[in-house]
């Protein structure tokens, strides 16, 4: 830890904090690793856009699902266990490709419900720990360090995993990566065992929070941003490096170019933490979807390398623009929302499911578009014309959204007296 702080040029950095970006870390490097090539190690056995269109719909569907089970073991037990469980489940998804990747086709959709409860779990409880953890004067500094951290992640895991899939032979080169992936979160998991236990007590008021929206008009808009972000996220999150893969028909090539993303985005989170501060957040969420909106016609009517890799710089530069910012205002407003201290588990629980219910409509668009289109590329750039339009959206979702707390006053609202970190809500 002291190690860290010095690294970090900060002194005052709780222990908790710096445990969680270490196991964050590990996670993204885990997934940085095999998760780029498991749509294409896929792809390979399969040649199908609806097969690994279903396998992703498995993901987003089981994701929401365990976001809610979780939510409600969060109520009842430590939180660092439900991070374990899901960590666990990522492992158990890599054991099972590792044994059984030469059927794949037959195991498909076991392996997407396997991967989304393993993120169900861990981003569940990732969440509830940071919005616990991290402080409003703390949060950009610790989205935006994430954001390094995964890009690190980024530029060292597919990179290696690529070249190491390029030299051994048949799916030698997967197996590998996918062991050492599995090694990964068993680290991440002895590492959780240092963060100090916290416990959650009361009932699971989900419907209650979910009726929120129609007292708080912040909440809503924070809900239809995560849907709109979702819509693009679905389908752009897998067709990529499918793409960039058919493309070069290397996974080496693959390697290259999410090497160059994640160094590029790297640079970018590093100044969007340092430079955007709480009243450019908005600017800079209209900059960034602009930027990423802009970046889908690269790829529209012409798909080759060098347009690709020039896709590739634009949204690395415009992601962490948007999500850094967002990230903080989402939980921000969370922290002022009604009884937002004992229902902090219910929000984050809600915020998940607006965001997986967009990704799951934005899968099924995929998988009608290529049915309709018979499993051709043409149909899917048209249709990344207008989900691409999702992360711009975010900011007219936003716009009405305050930047800065208000501060109220008793005595000029008697008859809704509200106590700190409650929202107007009259229930």
């Amino acid at each position: 830890m002291k190690f860290l702080q010095n690294v970090l040029d900060e002194k005052k950095i709780p222990k908790d904090l710096l445990l969680l970006l270490v196991i964050s870390g590990l996670y993204f490097l885990g997934v940085a690793l095999s998760n780029t090539f498991v749509n294409v190690f896929l792809w390979k056995h399969t040649k199908s856009f609806i097969d690994i269109g279903l396998y992703n719909l498995m993901i987003v569907i089981f994701q929401p699902l365990t976001f809610l089970v979780s939510g409600r073991l969060a109520k009842k037990i430590d939180r660092v266990i439900v991070l374990r469980f899901g960590i666990s489940f990522l492992a158990l998804f890599f054991i099972s490709v590792l044994f059984l990747g030469n059927l794949a086709r037959d195991f498909l959709l076991l392996f997407g419900i396997l991967l989304g409860i393993g993120y169900g779990f861990f981003w569940c409880a990732f969440n509830i720990l940071t919005f616990e953890i991290t402080e409003p004067d703390t949060r950009d500094f610790f989205n935006g360090f994430e954001g390094i951290l995964s890009s690190v992640g980024g530029m060292i895991g597919p990179a290696f995993a690529g070249w190491l899939i390029s030299e051994l032979p048949n799916d030698l080169g997967y197996k590998w990566i996918f062991a050492l992936s599995l090694a990964l979160f068993a680290l991440a998991i002895f590492i959780s065992f240092f963060i100090n236990s916290r416990l959650a007590e009361g009932r699971f008021y989900l419907r209650r929070i979910l009726m929120e929206k129609k007292n708080n008009p912040n909440w809503d808009d924070i809900l239809d941003a995560h849907f709109v972000q979702g819509i693009r996220e679905g389908t752009f999150f897998f067709i990529i490096g499918i793409w960039v893969f058919l493309t070069t028909k290397s996974e080496w090539a693959l390697g290259k170019f999410t090497l160059i993303e994640s160094a590029i985005m790297f640079l970018s989170y590093y100044a969007v933490s340092k430079w955007v501060k709480t009243d450019m957040r908005k600017k800079a969420i209209l900059i960034g979807g602009l930027l990423l909106y802009g970046s889908v016609f690269l790829i529209t009517f012409k798909l080759n390398y060098p347009l690709l890799l020039i896709y590739a710089v634009v949204t690395s530069i415009a992601y962490p623009l948007l999500t850094v910012p967002f990230t903080s205002l989402t939980f921000d407003t969370i922290g002022k929302g009604w009884k937002a201290k004992e229902m902090r588990i219910e929000y984050i629980v809600v915020r998940e499911l607006y965001y997986n219910l967009g990704r799951i409509v934005s899968i099924l668009l995929f998988l009608a578009v290529v049915m309709l289109f018979k499993n051709d590329e043409t149909g899917i750039r048209y249709l990344m014309l207008v989900i691409g339009a999702g992360h711009l959206a975010i900011y007219f979702c936003l716009s009405g959204l305050p930047l800065k707390r208000e501060k109220r006053s008793m005595k000029n609202d008697a008859r809704h007296p509200l106590r700190d970190g409650e929202s107007g809500s009259p229930v």
